[in-house]
């Protein structure tokens, strides 16, 4: 068990705090609006809304989460460009599925030296590629 000194100090910012409303038509997704607020619980005014869109799609190896940012000042922007934003979460997803296929593609096995000649000793040189 860790000794209480050794424990993190996790702390909440002051000057940092949002307000979180979720709007959702419980079919397509969802739409986060982070509204800034003052330790008070006022709306901040000198820092801007946030918006992220939420859903999921339905694909051959089972349910996709995807997650994005909303360029929108208001929630009604904000739900006129939630498709624009699940296209591009896709693309991106997709994008990086074809990487990782094309980086596990490129694994080349090396075998250790000496491995494949069975015991005894290695044969001189090392095995090395030499040059000229």
């Amino acid at each position: 068990m860790a000794a209480q000194n050794d424990l993190p100090e996790v702390q909440i910012d002051p000057k940092g705090l949002y307000r979180e409303d979720v709007f959702t038509d419980r079919r397509a997704g969802s739409i986060r609006r982070l509204t800034p607020v003052t330790v008070d619980g006022a709306t901040d005014a000198a820092r801007p809304v946030l918006f992220s869109g939420q859903t999921q799609l339905l694909t051959p190896a089972g349910v996709l989460p995807l997650g994005f940012e909303i360029e929108a000042k208001t929630l009604e922007e904000a739900l006129q460009k939630f498709p624009e934003g699940v296209k591009a979460a896709l693309e991106q997803a997709i994008d990086e599925a074809r990487e990782l296929r094309r980086e596990a593609a490129s694994r080349i096995v090396v075998p250790e030296v000496g491995g494949a000649m069975g015991p005894g000793p290695a044969p001189p040189g090392g095995g090395k590629i030499k040059f000229p």
